[in-house]
């Protein structure tokens, strides 16, 4: 899971964005590997501004990290799918750092519904998924229930206008 799930340590409330972050954040989540200069240049600050605001973000944890989209079948995680889990009340806690040990575990979240996590995973295949259902995840004594939800095919999306895509007057890398 990414950093950021709970808050074990407090963290001062994030200073609100203006436009130039913004779009320093839509330039860095369509390539989180652009340069410095780049980014700079793509939203008409110094490098010395660009590289000053890019470490706030970071300190006030708007950026949590940088990492590679992975395709998961290429890279040898052929099976994936939602698995949903009940667990006894306030063990939340418990129950995430077990979550996050287990192999292929891709994102876990607490949620609010019929089931208490939402949990996604990665295997090689449906073998051994069944093996981390069946084994792994039903035998910690704080999960009551779970259900598989077997993903078909997955789509990542990149990001789009509106959401965190690029800015009308920011020119997309290529």
């Amino acid at each position: 899971m990414a950093e950021g799930g709970d808050r074990t340590e407090q963290t001062p409330p994030a200073r609100p964005l203006d436009p130039i972050d913004r779009d320093i954040l839509r330039i860095l989540q369509t390539d989180g590997r652009a340069s410095i200069r780049s980014v700079a240049e793509r939203v008409h600050v110094s490098r010395a501004n660009a590289y000053a605001r890019i470490n706030r973000l970071i300190d006030d944890g708007v950026i949590r990290g940088f990492s590679a989209r992975v395709n998961h079948e290429r890279a040898g995680q052929g099976a994936s799918a939602y698995i949903t889990l009940k667990i006894v009340q306030n063990t939340w806690r418990t129950v995430r750092e077990q979550l996050q040990a287990l192999p292929g575990a891709a994102h876990i979240a607490l949620v609010s519904g019929d089931f208490d996590v939402l949990l996604l995973v990665h295997t090689p295949d449906n073998r051994t998924l069944r093996e981390l259902v069946l084994t792994r995840l039903q035998s910690i004594p704080e999960v009551l229930s779970t259900r598989t939800l077997l993903v078909f095919e997955e789509t990542d999306l990149d990001p789009g206008p509106g959401s965190s895509g690029p800015a009308p007057d920011v020119e997309p890398l290529q």
